[in-house]
């Protein structure tokens, strides 16, 4: 076999590793979004509002100096439309 099939045939290996490897990820990705669903369900049938919860994970993925900057802006600007 010549080098350049040699390549060829480690590169078309590789990629197929790699797309396999990216599958796998997708197929765990979606089990664990429905693992996530069932949560908001039962939070829901429990009484809490899911909206809230989605928020409140938002802003907790935030750096809390970027949230607070976030949260001054909101006020300011819930003030100057007289929503306060």
């Amino acid at each position: 076999m010549d080098e350049v099939a040699t390549q060829d045939t480690v590169a078309a290996a590789e990629l197929r590793q790699l797309i396999e490897r990216i599958e796998r990820l997708e197929e765990e990705k979606a089990t664990l979004q429905e693992d996530i669903k069932e949560v908001m369900a039962e939070a829901k049938g429990r009484g809490y509002d899911t909206k809230a919860i989605r928020t409140i994970i938002r802003l907790r993925k935030k750096d809390p100096n970027e949230r607070q900057e976030e949260e001054a802006i909101v006020e300011l600007y819930k003030n100057a439309l007289g929503m306060v």
